[in-house]
């Protein structure tokens, strides 16, 4: 029995119908060459007869008298595939807002904690000779990274190899890899040392704060204004997704002196501003995006989380798209010097302070009360670099789903793949409005760097 870390506790401690804490990717691909009609009924048939199962997707959390209270990990003798593995067909006529709908609808729902905690959904009928994955799974289970990760090795480079193996199931690599979890008695020695090291932060908080007060690019918690994307949610979500070409992105990066999530971030503020703007909504101050950094080690690939966090500051208040851009990237860069030199440990506690108005909104609903520690999370997680198949079907796109929050009503999660960025934007339905109406906004920010910046395209 493995005691769940902190860092996925996190996860499980806050959830309630209103806040699903799963996160979610939307693959679509298109049908081999020649492919039948019943090509996704034999896939589907095909991933049930899968024996051998990774082992995040064998465990389910537990606790109890046992485990003293605590949250745990444990086996589930009677997984259930055809519970976990679902076949699904889209209405007529199949467009990409059809399956958005479906998806979205999906998204809201909570995982059955007495089961492990994923689901995925095979989707059929998308126009264009294409079908989609929809996959979720819980953030205690897994973070982004791991998810990326798990995708890139569960598909195939080669468009011609049959027999690819589930997502789900296990390979042995990750059979060597797997080291078993600290016990129940490993608590007390595990709290003492996040708190020693923890306790190292009190001089580099002290060093932030002055340094905030000499420069303005700091975000710090707490300097969020209120909008209206930080207010109640309820379990209802939307999701819209797109792609831009990663050359254009590297073009703007490139003429910037920039990172390209640097661009990513800056685009986000710009299609932020206009939907604000548009809604008579736009705060003085600028928004604060909370940005997740891995923290994972090479070797880390058995699932878990493994992240820490930047607050930056968007400049939604600079109208100006060169000066938005630029004071983007200072943000970025003061937040990173401000962790340069501590610990994995003391990163991850640090970011567990920035995240523990999740947990107390939660509870007790103080965002009503109190500043917005931040407005929104942006995630930016690298993906597949390369085209990959499954079973001769091409992976065309893939898009991240996460977690809009009580106080945080928007996600914008960002990834790369084969040549492309792809946006996913996940919002409560109703505390979102017309949330895709982003996407073009999105385009426009683009557009705009391009302009500023002297980028032909």
């Amino acid at each position: 029995m493995a005691l769940m870390p902190v860092t996925d506790q996190m996860f499980i401690l806050p959830e309630t119908r209103e806040q699903p804490m799963h996160v979610g990717g939307l693959q679509v691909f298109d049908l081999p060459p020649g492919a039948g009609p019943d090509f996704l009924a034999d896939l589907y048939r095909h991933v049930l007869t899968t024996e051998d199962i990774a082992p995040a997707f064998r465990r389910r959390a537990h606790r109890g008298p046992f485990t003293l209270g605590q949250w745990t990990w444990v086996d589930d003798p009677r997984l259930d595939l055809e519970h976990h593995v679902r076949h699904s067909a889209l209405p007529r006529p199949g467009r990409v807002r059809e399956l958005f709908a479906l998806v979205s609808r999906l998204h809201g729902t909570l995982l059955d904690r007495h089961r492990p905690l994923w689901e995925t959904h095979l989707i059929e009928g998308l126009e264009g000779d294409r079908f989609a994955v929809y996959t979720k799974l819980h953030h205690a289970t897994m973070d982004g990274v791991s998810a990326l990760r798990l995708l890139e090795r569960s598909l195939s480079t080669d468009p011609e190899e049959r027999g690819v193996a589930a997502p789900f199931a296990a390979r042995p690599r990750e059979e060597r890899a797997r080291r078993p979890g600290p016990g129940v008695g490993a608590l007390p020695g595990a709290v003492l040392k996040v708190t020693t090291d923890a306790l190292g932060l009190g001089p580099r908080m002290l060093k932030i704060a002055e340094s905030a007060l000499r420069d303005q690019a700091v975000a710090l918690p707490a300097s969020a204004p209120k909008t209206l994307l930080n207010g109640n949610i309820t379990g209802s979500r939307r999701f819209a997704g797109d792609a831009w070409a990663m050359d254009r992105i590297r073009g703007v990066a490139k003429a910037a002196e920039a990172t390209v999530n640097d661009v990513v971030l800056a685009m986000c503020a710009s299609a932020l501003r206009d939907y604000l703007l548009e809604r008579d909504a736009l705060p003085s101050a600028p928004l604060i995006a909370m940005t997740p950094v891995n923290l994972r080690q090479d070797e880390q690939e058995d699932g878990g989380n493994a992240v820490g966090t930047i607050l930056c500051s968007l400049a939604t208040n600079v109208a100006d798209p060169h000066a938005r851009m630029l004071a983007v990237k200072a943000s970025m860069d003061a937040g990173k010097a401000g962790l340069a030199g501590l610990s994995q440990l003391q990163i991850t506690a640090l970011s567990a302070l920035v995240m523990s108005p999740l947990l107390v909104n939660t509870l007790f609903g103080v965002h009503r009360l109190t500043p917005a520690p931040y407005n929104l999370v942006i995630s930016n997680v690298p993906g597949p670099k390369e085209p990959l198949y499954w079973n001769g079907a091409r992976l065309e796109g893939t898009y991240p789903l996460s977690i809009p929050s009580i106080g945080q009503a928007l996600n914008i999660t960002v990834t790369s793949y084969a040549g492309h960025m792809q946006f996913g934007l996940t919002g409560d339905r109703r505390s979102v409005p017309s949330l895709q109406r982003l996407l073009p906004a999105l385009e426009k920010g683009l557009a705009d760097l391009e302009t500023a910046f002297g980028v032909r395209t």
